[in-house]
């Protein structure tokens, strides 16, 4: 009789689990906006340098920079958002561009503050914040503290590090 009783309440159950999955399966499932967040991009230097090439592979990777003036996105003033040339990672918006004569392309504030991750940089015998992107740790050039309000801070960025994704078209 318990063996018996136990079967029924199992089958009974299961009946009433698949009916539920079936019933969500015409409805949509929203992923919370806190979860949707990009999955902290992890592969080999030799990964890096291959999808890279050498030019990107050296800013991004080895903290190299481009001669000051010359790169692709010093004098760009099309609308949309810059994003990391490593993973995609929407970094700065076109709205917060400005030229600050510095020979970089420069900002005054990221798309967020979890997008730039700030790093102490001592190197050739400066004392500077290197910032890097959040998701790739791909070096993108340094922050100062000279920018234009509303932040005071200027984001020199390397063109190398960085790529354009034009706003759509109304």
């Amino acid at each position: 009789m318990f063996r018996k009783a136990v079967i029924v309440i199992v089958v009974l159950w299961l009946a009433h689990n698949f009916s539920v999955f079936g019933q969500q399966q015409d409805t949509a499932y929203q992923i919370p906006d806190n979860l949707m967040k990009q999955v902290k991009v992890e592969k080999t230097e030799a990964e890096w340098l291959e999808e890279l090439g050498s030019e990107k592979y050296n800013i991004l990777r080895q903290c190299s920079t481009e001669p000051p003036f010359t790169g692709k996105y010093y004098k760009h003033n099309a609308k949309g958002t810059y994003v990391c040339a490593g993973c995609g990672a929407e970094l700065f918006g076109s709205d917060t561009k400005y030229e600050s004569g510095s020979g970089w392309p420069s900002f005054f504030a990221a798309i967020g503050k979890d997008k730039i991750k700030e790093v102490l940089d001592t190197s050739y015998g400066m004392v500077r914040t290197e910032i890097k992107c959040a998701n790739c740790d791909g070096h993108l050039g340094h922050v100062f503290t000279d920018g234009p309000p509303p932040t005071g801070l200027r984001y020199c960025v390397n063109s190398a590090s960085i790529d354009f994704v034009p706003d759509a078209k109304d």
